[in-house]
C-alpha cells in the first residue's frame, strides 16, 4: 500500500454533490469519505434515507488505497443487472482517489436508456463527482523514539524538517530522548540519516506505526466476508427495464 494517497476532503457527515439531467432522468451523484466498510454503509443508508422517494440509490464505494480490491461494494438497487453498481465502482478504483463512497440517486423521468446508456449515465455522474471533489492527501504517520546524545541535538532538529518529521515529546536525563512522528515512507532514511549524523552513536525504536493500523488489505474471514457480501450484492438486485 502506498504510505499517502489523496482522499476526499470531506468531514463526516459531509457530502461532496453534483447533478445531471440526462433524457428527462433526474441523476444525483453524492460523494463522502469512507475510511472503512462501516462508514461506507453508514452513508449509503443516510442517502436511501434522504431520497427515500427515488427509483433508484445505486452505490459503490472503495475503502483503501486508490485502486485497491481489499474492501469494496457495490449495488445496482434495482437496475438491470450490471448497469450501475459495478461501473460505478470501476470509475472509483481507475479515479485516483481512495477511501471514498459514492451514491448515485435516480428520479426516473419516463424515456429508458437502455443498458448502455445506463452504464454511461452512471459512471458519468460518478466522473463529474471525482472531477470536482475536494481532495487532501493521506499521510500515514509513524512514531519513533530517538536517545542521542547532547552534542547532538542541534543537528537532529536541524535534520527533522528535510524528513517532513516532528518532535512530540522530548525527555532529557542521562541521553536526550525524543519522540517523533513522520510519513511512514521516510522512515528508513531518517534511520539512515541519524545513524550517519551519530557516527552510529543513536538508539531508534519504532513506537507506534499507523501502516499496521488495519488499513491495509483484509485478511482471513474480513477478506471472505468482504468477497461473499460483493457478490451478494451484485447478484442480488432484481433486473428492471431502465
Amino acid at each position: 500500500m502506498s504510505a499517502r494517497y489523496p482522499i476526499p476532503d470531506l468531514a463526516p457527515g459531509v457530502f461532496h454533490r453534483e447533478e445531471e439531467t440526462i433524457r428527462r432522468s433526474r441523476f444525483i451523484v453524492t460523494l463522502a469519505h469512507a475510511p472503512d466498510t462501516a462508514s461506507a454503509h453508514a452513508f449509503v443508508q443516510a442517502i436511501r434515507r434522504e431520497h427515500p422517494d427515488a427509483t433508484h440509490n445505486c452505490w459503490a464505494f472503495a475503502a483503501g488505497a486508490p485502486g485497491a480490491t481489499a474492501r469494496v461494494g457495490f449495488s445496482d438497487d434495482g437496475e438491470p443487472h450490471g448497469t450501475a453498481g459495478r461501473p460505478m465502482l470501476t470509475m472509483l478504483l481507475h479515479g485516483g482517489v481512495g477511501e471514498v463512497a459514492a451514491v448515485v440517486t435516480r428520479y426516473f423521468g419516463g424515456v429508458k436508456l437502455g443498458t448502455g446508456g445506463l452504464v454511461r449515465a452512471y459512471q458519468g455522474l460518478v466522473r463529474i463527482g471525482l472531477e470536482t471533489l475536494p481532495r487532501r492527501e493521506r499521510i500515514i504517520p509513524v512514531r519513533v523514539e530517538v536517545v542521542i546524545d547532547y552534542t547532538q541535538v542541534t543537528l537532529f532538529h536541524r535534520l527533522l524538517p528535510t524528513f517532513e518529521a516532528v518532535t512530540v515529546a522530548e525527555r532529557f536525563g542521562v541521553d536526550a530522548v525524543f519522540e517523533v512522528s513522520l510519513p511512514h515512507e521516510r522512515l528508513a532514511m531518517f534511520e539512515a540519516a541519524l545513524v550517519e549524523m551519530t557516527g552510529g552513536a543513536v538508539l531508534i525504536s519504532v513506537i507506534e506505526d499507523a501502516g499496521c493500523d488495519g488499513q491495509g488489505p483484509a485478511t482471513g474471514q474480513d477478506a471472505t466476508a468482504q468477497a461473499a457480501f460483493s457478490q451478494h450484492e451484485a447478484d442480488g438486485e432484481e433486473d428492471k427495464a431502465g
